[in-house]
């Protein structure tokens, strides 16, 4: 099972450039490549590339979303311009998620993104859960404490409902 690095950058930017940069983490599923050092030669020396959202596949792809359709309803057929709406959200909401996910562990002080960054996000932003990794404590609802104050004033509106 390969992990998602946060990548994350210490070092002074613009206010411009911290600001939009400190919102995008990158990730990879790899470590990145190292520079080689060769002897002087006639080959050039590779550069380091970093890895974008753009260097991955999809995650979902038209024939993948054909069979869901045809799952749903057999004689159903997708236009284009549908199929390329439906294929950019299921990829933004992986992008966003994993975005979330990563600044969720970035703030966890964690180099890798666990279930729970992915969980925390998607079940406060998004009202899902992930089935088989549900949390072990139990959070019992606090009821606030009632102050006497409190009563008093329940008590009086209370009064005044039985006389009328």
């Amino acid at each position: 099972m390969t992990t998602i690095n946060v990548l994350s950058q210490d070092v002074a930017m613009t206010s411009q450039q911290s600001q939009t940069q400190s919102q995008q983490t990158q990730f990879v599923s790899q470590p990145p490549k190292q520079q080689v050092v060769q002897q002087p030669s006639n080959q050039q020396q590779p550069q380091q590339q970093q890895s974008s959202f753009n260097d991955f596949p999809q995650f979902l792809t038209k024939t993948r979303l054909q069979d869901l359709v045809k799952e749903v309803d057999p004689t159903e057929q997708l236009d284009e311009e549908v199929e390329e709406m439906l294929l950019q959200l299921a990829d933004d909401f992986v992008e966003t998620t994993v975005n979330a996910a990563c600044l969720l562990a970035k703030h966890r002080h964690a180099n890798t993104v666990e279930v729970k960054d992915v969980q925390l996000h998607l079940e406060r932003n998004w009202n899902m859960w992930i089935p088989g990794f549900g949390t072990d404590e139990v959070r019992p609802y606090k009821r606030a404490t009632v102050t006497e104050a409190h009563k008093q004033r329940l008590a009086l509106i209370r009064k005044s409902i039985k006389k009328y």
